[in-house]
């Protein structure tokens, strides 16, 4: 049984199940996710779609929706029973699964760790509690549990096998109506609703003044899979204005390898954008009210991933109030003109790359679980 809450989490999920299978045919698996999930050849009882929202008051809209699910699929857990349950990050919602399933004698598999080192560090007493293993998938994470005395094990990050080359710039391009010749900016505004509409019409506005200060320049948005197309109506803002724009949906790794530069939401994407070695800007916005709770808990100074697993700051950040169309226009105007400031953070990506432990994750986390 598996338990997914967002598009990156159904993602790996899909891709682990491949694993599974190639490593035990005739595995079967079952539980809430996504289309990733379901194309692997698990049998959905829930779709996270609408689920996945960033920030404490923002989950408030989802509770109820929550509470039923988590109901659903505890009764599938007690009618069948798995040899073994993989929940895959989404801890605010896998964290009620967990007791339900320890109650069962279920072994519990934690895929995708957490963010403990960043803030609510007390989760490591319930994940000591009820977790079989851990399987973490950067590196610093490992010493983490060890210290707390959870069964750990790295097995790596699964985009290094999933992040594609996909069509060639020429290709994609032309499939989204831009001149590969001129330079492209790629937009990763999120794949949560909430972020959609904190972030776009910054990113909009951004990409409005970068239009007047670099000839040429093009901007090509990669849009999750089943959002509402109500929440890209910002980019109205651009066409209107006759800045070059294209939009593709699900191509991610297209648009990132046909790109420049990138301006991208924190979060996974930051080290797909990583693995296609593409300087970025990386932007967070919350609610006002989410924020102020939240920042008297974390206990990092640098929020996007590849930043935590450099160790250092590779990428500007623009978090929450510093995430202004003039900051954003101005450090992808940097990128886009100062080579040596571009070349720079490909060394410092390259070097984070090198850490996230080599193509094979999937299959080592199916291992790990058919272990449990």
């Amino acid at each position: 049984m598996i338990s997914c809450g967002e598009a990156s989490g159904d993602l790996y999920a899909g891709a682990l199940v491949r694993a599974l299978q190639a490593l035990a045919p005739g595995t079967t698996a079952f539980g809430f996710g996504g289309a990733q999930l379901s194309a692997a050849g698990a049998e959905l009882i829930g779709d996270y779609h609408g689920f996945s929202v960033t920030g404490l008051t923002e989950a408030l809209s989802v509770v109820r929706k929550s509470w039923t699910m988590l109901g659903t699929l505890e009764a599938a857990a007690r009618a069948r029973t798995p040899d073994v349950f993989v929940a895959i990050d989404f801890p605010d919602f896998n964290f009620r699964l967990l007791p339900v399933m320890h109650r069962l004698g279920i072994p519990i598999v934690y895929y995708i760790s957490p963010q403990l080192w960043a803030w609510r560090a007390g989760r490591l007493k319930t994940l000591k509690r009820y977790v079989s293993r851990m399987l973490v998938i950067f590196p610093f994470e490992e010493a983490i549990y060890t210290d707390a005395g959870v069964p750990v094990e790295f097995v790596g990050h699964p985009l290094i096998d999933l992040a594609a080359a996909g069509r060639s710039r020429d290709d994609t391009c032309r499939a989204a109506g831009l001149d590969p010749a001129r330079p492209v900016v790629a937009l990763l505004p999120g794949s949560r609703r909430n972020e959609l509409h904190l972030l776009l019409p910054t990113l909009v506005d951004a990409a409005t003044r970068l239009a007047r200060d670099v000839p040429g320049v093009q901007f090509l948005v990669a849009r999750a899979p089943a959002l509402d197309n109500s929440l890209f109506a910002p980019l109205d803002a651009l066409r209107a204005a006759g800045v070059p724009l294209g939009i593709l949906s699900g191509a991610a790794d297209d648009v990132l390898a046909a790109s420049d530069i990138v301006v991208t939401a924190s979060g996974t994407a930051t080290v797909q954008t990583a693995l296609h070695q593409r300087p970025m800007v990386i932007v967070y916005r919350v609610s006002p009210v989410t924020y102020a709770i939240g920042r008297r808990f974390v206990r990092v100074e640098n929020y996007g991933m590849v930043n935590l697993v450099a160790g250092r700051p590779i990428v500007r950040e623009l978090i929450q109030d510093a995430c202004t169309a003039d900051a954003v226009a101005a450090e992808a105007r940097a990128l886009l003109t100062d080579p040596a400031r571009a070349a720079a953070m490909r060394t410092g990506l390259a070097d984070v790359v090198s850490r996230l432990g080599g193509p094979g994750a999937s299959e080592r986390a199916a291992a790990a679980v058919l272990r449990a």
